[in-house]
């Protein structure tokens, strides 16, 4: 009889205990494979010229040229949970210094798929005032080369549970051909930080 009684309280403790063991052990298993967070991917969808626009005022000889530039990057969300972005900023350089900016309106990419953020930065020429010459020669020689960096900020989140902050940056080179107002060469590399 106690022999009964001690195997039943041994298999109502047991059997809990070995299902939450498994449960625990599938859990981890999925979190270490299946929902392991991996990092978005960003590519340079396109790159264009528009409104270019210079002028020349003549009683002080005043130069100015504005240019805006479309971009368009295709955000790839590979994790099995959606990406949420936060507000992300671009930067346009020339030189290493900083000649314009833009905004990146906030929204979110949906599990395993991918989404098309689009961006307009501006040229602020009186920004270039620190390398006036260098610009000028680049204009004269034909080929200017300017830098976009942008850094999308966001966050993976698995099962409300699990988030994980994640910034995107993509560092674009443009090569612009002044004469012809377009873009010739883009060279992008993508990062990750976790």
């Amino acid at each position: 009889m106690k022999r009964k009684r001690k195997r039943r309280c041994l298999m109502a403790l047991g059997i809990p205990l070995i299902l939450i063991f498994l449960l625990f052990i599938i859990i981890l298993i999925l979190a270490l494979t299946v929902f392991k967070t991996k990092s978005p991917k960003t590519t340079l969808v396109s790159a264009s010229l528009d409104g270019v626009a210079p002028s020349v005022s003549l009683p002080f000889a005043q130069i100015e040229l504005n240019i805006t530039i479309d971009l368009k990057i295709l955000v790839k969300n590979p994790n099995h949970v959606s990406f949420k972005h936060g507000q992300g900023k671009s930067y346009l350089l020339y030189e290493g210094n900083q000649v314009g900016e833009a905004d990146i309106y906030p929204g979110k990419v949906p599990a395993t798929g991918s989404a098309t953020l689009p961006y307009r930065l501006t040229l602020e020429a009186d920004k270039l005032a620190s390398n006036l010459t260098g610009f000028i020669t680049d204009v004269i020689g034909g080929q200017l080369v300017m830098q976009a960096d942008t850094r999308i900020p966001g966050r993976i989140n698995f099962l409300g549970i699990f988030k994980k902050h994640v910034v995107v940056v993509s560092e674009c080179q443009l090569q612009i051909a002044v004469l012809d107002m377009n873009i010739t060469d883009k060279a992008c590399e993508d990062k990750t930080k976790f």
